[in-house]
């Protein structure tokens, strides 16, 4: 319910909440008319902070701008001021104001983890929160590095990866034992204790005792040489060969920072990057780049100040942290990193050797992964502005949707959207479509496409009914942000797949027209001879070299190529499927126990009735449903 019963705005409104407000630590929110947050911040007393907004005068632009679309505020007391910044980048991720600093891109970076809940640790990958027990080094800056860096690790130290239902239905070493990555403790290849020095030695390493690890297995390698033991040598050799691919992997390695964070910052053209580098065990575990979302009018170092704050907002920091700009309130927040992490965090402007020489590389890379990102975002403006052009559009598309169908004889079937905008493919927008429908015919594409319109169109009414309004206006906030709604829809295909795509759209009785484009293939699918295909238009062709076509050429192979690699992942995940998974009531404790009673999922399907009741854990009951799942005309 609104606090703004009389409908004022701007300073005015922002002075009647200031005589109420305490003197204490707080966030605050301002709303505009329609109730949306524009901005959220906190402060250490509130009522100084915000009678700083009832007037114009000695703001910057962007801040009476703000001031002036202010209709309504909220306010959440807290009992620190470091609360108060923790809550602030928690509702700047959650709600994403237009005028505050933005992440945007909110990555989840992988994490080795050695899970120690069985007996016999588990070496895997790990992404997401931290509820399994065990030790987690990281994070990576890619999933590529954490497999490279797993495969060797299993070459050194022979952990197994298998899943703890696998582990305990091994009644015989599997192929990673053959291969020589596992020491196969499920069948007693090597002894409970033995074993957990394998694991002790793999977690010291990637903590950063490298010196001493190697050290260890290289007098283990010698004393086998010296006892003619030449293939427990060699076993140790190759071990000694994967630390050495761990260890040179990164492309800057460490003497004296064994961990630590760094970030540097680089404006160029009203444009941000954050390049944030992850050293571990002295060792460079890959780097990410960041385009936060900030007003031109902030400084490189008022930005990475609420970078630092929202990248951490869900991650555990380390305990060193190096920046390349000083900000204000540096000891606030170390402070706020350090509560929530519960030891000592220390931020961090080296000013001179190791240090400075690393967050001076990160700062190189920050202004060329700028450039790159400015050349690319100029190309694909220029790009959306000759469709435009060729299409004789009223406005420049700003998020254009591609969508595919790929199915086998209509079984597993799929259905893909792609998205592209003003800074080109934007992969964290792309969904996929299990189609559900029974009704379909198998192999019927028009009704395909029309199941996948309907469910992503009724979803979009739902979260944003009303639909922005298309622009060319540059001076619209966010006006390179990619919208919720699309401008452009390109369909594969040609004047049918047009109208039975503009038929699902009219049914839905959507709240704004969307352009619809149709790319039929060329006589023998000849790529460069497709027909265009748009209301109002006779069909046309584009020149061979026209760069219109080759870009919309690519979004139309991107849509095909991740409609098919879903469907072929879908199709390799019913492959490897269980039957009994599709028994209701049975769950991974009766599936292990039949396994290990029966062998395979096959033996079960053959099995009497009477047998099957005599497993640990099935009752007659259950062993029936079982039965009879397999023997439908018994």
């Amino acid at each position: 319910m609104s606090k703004n019963p009389d409908c004022k705005t701007g300073p005015e409104l922002i002075q009647s909440f200031v005589r109420n407000l305490p003197r204490a630590p707080g966030v605050y929110r301002m709303l505009d008319s329609n109730g949306q947050v524009i901005y959220v911040g906190k402060a250490r007393s509130l009522k100084s902070r915000v009678a700083n907004y009832t007037r114009f005068e000695g703001n910057p632009v962007r801040t009476c701008r703000m001031i002036s679309a202010t209709a309504d505020m909220e306010f959440v007391r807290t009992q620190t001021e470091a609360e108060a910044l923790l809550l602030e980048a928690n509702m700047i991720k959650r709600l994403k104001p237009r005028y505050n600093v933005l992440l945007r891109d909110d990555k989840t970076f992988p994490y080795i983890l050695i899970a120690t809940e069985h007996a016999s640790p588990q070496l895997t990958k790990h992404r997401g929160s931290r509820r399994v027990k065990g030790h987690y080094f990281g994070p990576f800056a890619s999933a590529t590095a954490v497999e490279r860096t797993l495969a060797a690790l299993q070459k050194a130290f022979l952990l197994r990866n298998c899943s703890d239902s696998y582990f305990a239905s091994r009644s015989r070493p599997c192929l990673q034992h053959q291969i020589k990555r596992c020491a196969a403790p499920c069948t007693n290849q090597i002894t409970p204790q033995n074993y957990l020095k394998l694991v002790e030695g793999a977690r010291g390493f990637l903590a950063g005792r490298t010196k001493n690890v190697s050290k260890d297995l290289s007098e283990k390698m010698h004393e086998a040489a010296e006892k003619e033991d030449f293939e427990q040598a060699a076993i140790l050799r190759d071990r000694l060969s994967a630390l050495a691919l761990i260890q040179g992997q990164g492309d800057v390695s460490a003497q004296n920072v064994k961990e630590a964070d760094i970030f540097a910052i680089h404006q160029q053209a009203g444009q941000f990057c954050v390049q944030v580098f992850f050293f571990r065990a002295y060792q460079n575990w890959g780097n990410y780049a960041f385009y936060p979302r900030a007003d031109n009018s902030l400084s490189e170092a008022e930005v990475l100040s609420p970078f630092l704050m929202q990248f951490y907002e869900n991650r555990v920091p380390p305990k060193k942290i190096l920046v390349s700009h000083d900000f204000e309130e540096t000891e606030l927040i170390e402070q706020a990193l350090s509560e929530r992490a519960d030891y000592q965090v220390k931020i961090l402007v080296p000013q001179r050797g190791e240090k400075r020489d690393l967050v001076n590389h990160a700062l190189v890379n920050a202004r060329e992964a700028l450039g790159r990102q400015l050349a690319e975002t100029a190309t694909q403006k220029k790009l959306l502005l000759s469709v435009k052009q060729t299409f004789d559009l009223d406005y420049t598309p700003r998020r254009i949707e591609v969508y595919d169908n790929s199915h086998t004889s209509g079984t597993n079937a799929v259905g893909a959207m792609i998205v592209a905008g003003p800074e080109g493919l934007s992969k964290k927008h792309y969904r996929t479509f299990n189609i559900k429908s029974e009704d379909l015919t198998p192999g019927d594409d028009f009704g395909m496409m029309g199941e996948v319109l309907t469910r992503r169109f009724s979803r979009l009414l739902k979260e944003n009914p009303d639909g922005e309004v298309p622009s060319d206006n540059p001076d619209i906030e966010d006006a390179d942000a990619l919208p919720d709604w699309p401008d452009l829809l390109l369909i594969d295909g040609g004047k049918g797949q047009l109208s039975a795509v503009r038929d699902v759209l009219k049914q839905l009785k959507l709240p704004r027209a969307i352009t619809l484009i149709g790319i039929a293939k060329g006589e023998e699918r000849d790529a460069g001879r497709e027909t265009f295909h748009i209301r109002g238009k006779k069909p046309f062709m584009l020149p061979a070299r026209d760069p219109v076509l080759y870009y919309l050429q690519r979004l139309r192979d991107e849509a095909h190529r991740f409609a098919i690699g879903t469907h072929r992942a879908r199709r390799q995940e019913s492959f490897v499927k269980n039957p009994l998974d599709e028994i209701s009531g049975i769950g991974a404790g009766r599936k292990r126990a039949l396994l290990n009673q029966f062998g395979s999922a096959k033996a079960v399907s053959r099995a009497a009735l009477n047998d099957i009741a005599e497993v640990p854990g099935i009752s007659r009951a259950l062993a029936q449903v079982i039965y009879g799942h397999f023997n439908h005309n018994d």
